[in-house]
């Protein structure tokens, strides 16, 4: 068996609903702008995901609800981020044992407050893996769950073969997710790897929209973009 449906088998074993791999040359000036030489060394990515529960998702428009923002905060971020580190160390401690470097990036931490992002975009792993395109919230959208999943990666120099091309954009004319954020942090505007991502989205206005209901003693849960999007809904 090949190594990379090694990683496949063994990833779906530890829990990972969506797998794979994506190659990287065409993002290596994105991610030397936001990892440095350090990130932007690795010409590949292993992409896995972890479907959120519907159950958890769907109750997101009573986010001020505390039995539900706990719930969300717990369930669908902490936990699943916890679960997807876990895989993504797994799988890079098996791929450095076959001889290869391999960096997993944590799923969830923030490494420059002024961008509000992180080393390395899980979202432009899982893209260029092909596993679904990125929304005018921002967001994957996979055609499988829609939003509703969350996302890990390992960078690594181990030779797998890529997935498919990215998917066509599938939003089509719907602005569910647009419509329904609180602040009108989204544009609306259509996924472009060429723009800036604050031509589509204000995520300073997202995160202060976040504080501002911490400081009104309120769960600072919001989601809607993930709640309101058609593909997650099937």
């Amino acid at each position: 068996m090949l190594l990379d449906e090694r990683m496949d088998e063994f990833s779906r074993a530890l829990g990972a609903d969506f797998f794979g791999v994506a190659d990287l040359s065409s993002a290596r000036s994105f991610m030397l702008e936001y990892g440095g030489k350090n990130i932007a060394r690795y010409p590949r990515a292993v992409s896995v995901g972890i479907r959120l529960l519907d159950t958890i998702v769907d109750e997101l428009p009573h986010s001020h609800d505390p039995s539900v923002s706990v719930n969300y905060r717990h369930h669908a971020h902490d936990i699943i981020n916890l679960r997807l580190d876990l895989v993504t160390s797994r799988i890079a401690s098996l791929i450095q044992n076959e001889g290869y470097r391999a960096l997993p990036i944590p799923s969830s931490k923030r490494v420059d407050d002024k961008k509000i992002a992180a080393a390395f975009s899980h979202k432009l792993a899982a893209n260029l893996a092909g596993l679904g395109w990125i929304g005018k919230s921002c967001l994957l959208i996979t055609p499988e769950a829609g939003p509703r999943v969350r996302w890990g990666t390992v960078l690594t120099d181990a030779p797998f073969k890529a997935g498919e091309a990215p998917m066509e954009d599938r939003c089509g004319k719907c602005t569910d997710c647009v419509d329904a954020c609180p602040v009108n942090a989204f544009t609306g505007t259509q996924f472009n790897p060429e723009e800036a991502r604050e031509s589509r989205y204000d995520a300073r206005r997202c995160e202060r929209y976040l504080q501002d209901l911490e400081k009104m003693d309120k769960p600072g849960v919001c989601g809607m973009c993930i709640y309101a999007c058609p593909h997650g809904m099937k």
